[in-house]
């Protein structure tokens, strides 16, 4: 683990999804654990970015 680069905020991080699925446990649709964790991180003030677009390219879409 001494090759992570932001070692305290992946720990903060890997601790609120933790928390929350110890508080919710399973069996909620996905929407109910990042309500959660959204909540949590904006609790901490933990910058974030929500269901973020990336654009991917595969063989598909890149042949010709």
């Amino acid at each position: 683990m001494s090759d992570i680069i932001y070692k305290e905020e992946a720990f903060q991080i890997i601790g609120v999804c933790m928390s929350v699925h110890n508080i919710l446990g399973g069996g909620f649709l996905e929407i109910v654990y990042k309500d959660a964790i959204e909540y949590e991180f904006q609790k901490l003030s933990i910058p974030y970015e929500r269901e973020k677009h990336y654009e991917i390219l595969t063989k598909r879409l890149c042949s010709p």
